[in-house]
């Protein structure tokens, strides 16, 4: 045993002798603290390892590679100042290409990390110059080229910061040691955000709600019992309404990963306990940082799973009919690159998707781009919003307001000793990154048309342009409200619909949205009895035609699906026209266009004996056809229970 204990030795001594023989110094005693220190520096023990480092240096004050250890061990700590007086001090001791092209990278390094650009450009230049002669560490020199594609990057942005204003949210929502991720409503009523009690890991992390009241924000306070417990509840996203939360929680509750991400819905102003999004979203790797639509149909989020392009990718999930989520997709190399991509933010526009990247040229670690839908619903090559947005920092997260132009997010500052503090700011968007594309916002209630009782019931956003579903929500089971967003001014439906009700429809023009901001739609609807009617606003023909046009199909299909719902009704599809031509003319074309509902129904698998089609001409006008506006009125499509 002593044998190999000896044999053991001298091999260590050996081979311990070998790797020191490119050393600098002779001195055993400093290279047995330069040799100890690293055992500490790797542990990231920083205060042992500096201390024998300073100790190596006493003993031989010409030790090159103690210099250069040093150096990683402030640099390590961001004492960036410290860290290039010492590289400096290591540099001028050597006129070895070898060495000095390490010390090389660490200085260039150093001056990227405080945004010095400029300053950064010529150790880094000089790096890389002699590490392609001899390719002995290729990580470095890609590492070095992404800092030097950032310094140009830089030189085409250093205009952009003058007259740029950032101020933080007021004391009372920064009351905490870190506040992080906020997100608002659409109407910017609410503000909602994750806040930590402490720096460790261990601390409580909850999601808090403040209100906009007297133009200030009220003190934050839980969001909800049921969302908030004594486990950790992070990052979240809501719907353009606020009722609909998804957040991310790690321990304690059922799950399928390390982090998983929940659900929960506000009725009145109770939200329901959180369900787990399942199987199909997450996954036994880590999920978090949720980004929902404004109809809360479309949800963007981040994992490590396996099947991306990097770590950590952007992965999409859309809500199904039946309410479940679809299998998440990896977003695609559009948006993710072999690199890291975290905190995507999709706009309520529903075309603007900001994330944040380490792996596109910017202004250094993570940089928050954007990137837009085109109209066959690809997206474009993202596009870094620039200076003052980013900079030499790592920005982690943005959120656009519904204007386009204000944006909030959290940045976070060491302080002295050691502890880190965050703090939610405000600003706008530089010119340029506006949003050319800007939501309108409407809302309003449902309610009984008799009782004037709240309903839960189904409303929806349909484009007249592009014939397809823009947005869905559904009105609060309580209190009957709902908020929607329109992308933008062009021509719209808008549907309800409720089991057992008549349907309804309103036809939003585009000069009527000229002027729809803050505008409130609200829909009484009449329980389905006999004789009641209901005016089909968004069924349109040609001029002197009974040939239904494109845009018509959306409206048709709800008048369908709400058959569909009540399959004991029977209904009259009655055809009106204005006063415009001979009697008999404009009773024939408004039979034939009625006639044509009732073959687009049946054709999709309503049974024929339950419509009845029957013109009535002029015969029943609801508006004064002395005028373009009642003539349009006047010509329209009714159904009728029967």
């Amino acid at each position: 045993m002593y044998k190999h204990l000896l044999l053991y030795s001298i091999l260590f001594c050996s081979l311990n002798c070998l790797a020191q023989t490119g050393l600098s110094t002779q001195n055993k005693k400093a290279i047995a603290l330069y040799t100890e220190a690293d055992n500490y520096r790797v542990r990231r023990q920083f205060n042992e390892a500096e201390s024998l480092l300073v100790d190596a240096i006493k003993k031989d004050d010409q030790f090159i590679e103690a210099y250069l250890r040093l150096g990683l061990v402030y640099k390590a700590q961001k004492l960036y100042n410290q860290a290039l007086t010492t590289f400096d001090k290591g540099c001028s001791l050597t006129n070895d290409p070898k060495k000095l092209k390490a010390f090389w990278f660490e200085i260039g390094e150093c001056f990227f990390l405080m945004g010095e650009y400029q300053k950064a450009e010529l150790p880094l230049q000089q790096f890389k110059q002699n590490e392609i002669a001899t390719i002995s560490n290729k990580q470095k020199l890609e590492s070095a080229q992404r800092m030097l594609n950032s310094v140009t990057f830089y030189n085409d942005q250093k205009q952009k910061t003058q007259g740029y204003k950032t101020e933080p949210l007021s004391d009372t929502v920064n009351q905490f040691p870190l506040q992080y991720f906020p997100v608002l409503t659409a109407d910017g009523s609410q503000l909602i955000f994750t806040r930590r009690k402490g720096n460790q890991d261990t601390d409580d992390e909850d999601i808090m709600i403040c209100d906009w009241q007297n133009n200030r924000w009220s003190v934050p306070k839980s969001i909800s019992p049921n969302i908030n417990s004594k486990l950790n509840e992070g990052t979240c996203t809501v719907t353009a309404d606020g009722r609909t939360i998804i957040f991310t929680s790690c321990v304690g509750r059922q799950g399928w990963g390390s982090c998983d991400l929940y659900e929960s819905v506000k009725k009145g102003e109770e939200w329901s306990l959180p369900r787990n999004l399942g199987q199909r979203v997450n996954s036994p790797d880590w999920e978090s940082q949720p980004a929902l639509s404004a109809d809360g149909r479309v949800l963007f989020f981040v994992s490590d799973r396996r099947g991306g392009l990097g770590r950590r990718d952007i992965w999409y999930s859309t809500k199904l009919s039946n309410g479940e989520w679809s299998k998440a997709k990896n977003a695609g190399k559009e948006i993710n690159s072999v690199y890291d991509e975290i905190s995507p933010f999709l706009h309520v526009n529903g075309n603007t998707l900001f994330y944040a990247t380490n792996g596109l040229p910017g202004l250094g670690g993570y940089d928050i781009f954007r990137t837009v839908k085109d109209s066959a619903g690809n997206w474009q090559k993202p596009v870094n919003l620039g200076m003052p947005i980013n900079n030499h920092e790592d920005q982690y997260a943005l959120f656009v307001a519904t204007d386009g132009v204000t944006t909030y997010y959290s940045h976070e500052e060491t302080e002295q000793g050691g502890r880190s503090k965050s703090l939610i700011y405000r600003t706008v968007l530089p010119a340029e990154a506006t949003l050319a594309v800007k939501p309108l916002l409407v809302k309003g209630f449902v309610r009984d048309a008799t009782s004037h009782e709240p309903l839960k019931s189904t409303i929806e956003v349909i484009s007249i342009e592009k014939d397809s579903l823009i947005s869905q929500t559904f009105s609060d089971t309580v209190n009957g409200k709902y908020v929607l967003i329109l992308p933008e001014k062009k021509q719209y439906a808008l549907i309800a619909r409720c089991p057992g009700y008549m349907l309804k429809s309103i036809h939003v023009t585009n000069q009527e949205i000229e002027n729809l901001e803050g505008k409130v739609f609200n829909f009484y609807l009449e329980k389905i009895e006999k004789g009641k009617t209901a005016t089909l606003n968004n069924i349109f023909f040609d001029f002197n035609s009974a040939k239904l046009k494109p845009e018509s199909k959306s409206e048709l299909e709800k008048v369908r699906l709400w058959l569909q719902e009540n399959p004991n009704v029977k209904i009259e599809i009655a055809g009106h026209t204005d006063n415009i031509g001979s009697s008999e003319y404009n009773l024939e074309l408004s039979r034939k266009r009625a006639e044509s509902v009732k073959i687009y129904l049946i054709n999709r698998q309503i049974p024929e004996y339950r419509l009845v089609s029957k013109g009535y001409g002029a015969s029943q006008p609801i508006a004064p056809n002395s005028t373009p506006e009642g003539q349009k009125t006047n010509r329209r499509i009714e159904f009728r229970i029967l």
